[in-house]
């Protein structure tokens, strides 16, 4: 099992950057994939940005070339950099670990963290 902590939500205006991190409770250097999600109200949740451990990216079309997915292994930590905020960036959002073990993928998920873009 992984357990995953979020922070850095916030409220910030737009045109803003927040830095949202994951820490994990395992090291991320063996976890398969990791990646941000987010949800507004009355939205499906949404891949926003996702790292394989061999450091391939994927990002929704939404958010490239503003938002930056990093890790940092020494700290088992995964960051989602986010500038040039916008109001429809606003969500809740959650970190993600795929684990493979025995051949299936296991998904496991943070508590969620709050991001308000707002003037």
């Amino acid at each position: 099992q992984v357990q995953l902590v979020e922070s850095g939500g916030g409220l910030v205006q737009p045109g803003g950057s927040l830095r949202l991190s994951c820490a994990a409770s395992k090291s991320i250097f063996s976890i398969y994939a990791m990646g941000w999600y987010r949800q507004a109200p009355g939205k499906q949740r949404e891949l926003v940005a996702a790292m394989t451990s061999g450091s391939i990216t994927n990002y929704a079309d939404s958010v490239k070339g503003r938002f930056t997915i990093s890790r940092d292994n020494a700290k088992n930590t995964v960051y989602l950099q986010m500038n040039s905020l916008k109001p429809e960036d606003t969500a809740v959002y959650y970190c993600n670990a795929v684990v493979l073990n025995d051949g299936r993928l296991y998904d496991y998920w943070g508590q969620g963290t709050q991001v308000t873009v707002s003037s």
